[in-house]
This record gives structure tokens, C-alpha cells and sequence, in this order.
């Protein structure tokens, strides 16, 4: 009955454009969010430094005291009987040192704002400024 003589061809048009739009939104919600973090966490754990605080995966937290390239692994230093512990890269759960990022041009939301503040406060202060000088 439906197709013979093109009554209801129309229908499967709308069954693809539905199976894409769901494909884009899981792509939106699940996939790329989930490819960021992991870009992110491999980015933070290629950036560790010598005298770095982290925290590994199992809870371990210490202070690296040598990062070994070559066998992808880093040697931690705990608690005050300076235990040294060999961990892999992938252990590592957060860089708890706090470091100074230079500017790069990506600048947050904030910055921007309080700079756009800063501006407008300077332009009404010299609009002041020209007004009581006439």
C-alpha cells in the first residue's frame, strides 16, 4: 500500500531527520564534554613539574621530587618520613599547586567584565571631568 504509487515516501525523510538530531544532541551532551576532560586531564598530567602537590587516583598525596619521561612515571614524596613512592602519569587524579598562568588571551568571563566596568567608570569620570570645566 505505502510506496506503490508515492503516497508515504515522505515518512522515512522524517524517521533519518530524527535519528540525526538525536545523534547531535548525544553527541553535544555525552561525547564531546567527555573528550574535553579527558584532553584536559592528559594536558594536566604532561604539565607536572618538580615540586609539584598531587593527589593520586588512590588518595595518596605528596610532592613530586622527580618525573621520569622516558618510562611516562613520576616519583612522589609523602608525609614527613619522606617516604618516595613510583607512580605512573595516569595516577595522577589533580595538581593541587596553585601557579601563576601568564595572560594568553583568554581571558574568563570575569576579567573581561571588570575591565569593561573599569572602562566605563574611566569614560564617566572624564565626562565629569569635561563638564566642570566649562
Amino acid at each position: 500500500m505505502f510506496g506503490l504509487n508515492g503516497e508515504g515516501g515522505g515518512g522515512s525523510w522524517w524517521i533519518i531527520l530524527v535519528y540525526i538530531g538525536l545523534f547531535a544532541v548525544l553527541y553535544f551532551l555525552l561525547i564531546r564534554p567527555n573528550s574535553k576532560k579527558k584532553k584536559r586531564e592528559q594536558e594536566m598530567r604532561n604539565n607536572i613539574a618538580i615540586g609539584d602537590d598531587i593527589t593520586t587516583i588512590g588518595g595518596i598525596q605528596g610532592r613530586i621530587i622527580a618525573v621520569k619521561e622516558d618510562e611516562d612515571a613520576f616519583v612522589i614524596e609523602t608525609g614527613p618520613d619522606r617516604t618516595k613512592m613510583k607512580f605512573k602519569k595516569w595516577a595522577i587524579s589533580s595538581v593541587d599547586t596553585v601557579k601563576d598562568t601568564p595572560a594568553t588571551g583568554n581571558e574568563s568571563f570575569m576579567d573581561k567584565l571588570a575591565a569593561k566596568k573599569a572602562a566605563k567608570q574611566a569614560a564617566k569620570e572624564e565626562k565629569e571631568a569635561r563638564k566642570n570645566n566649562e
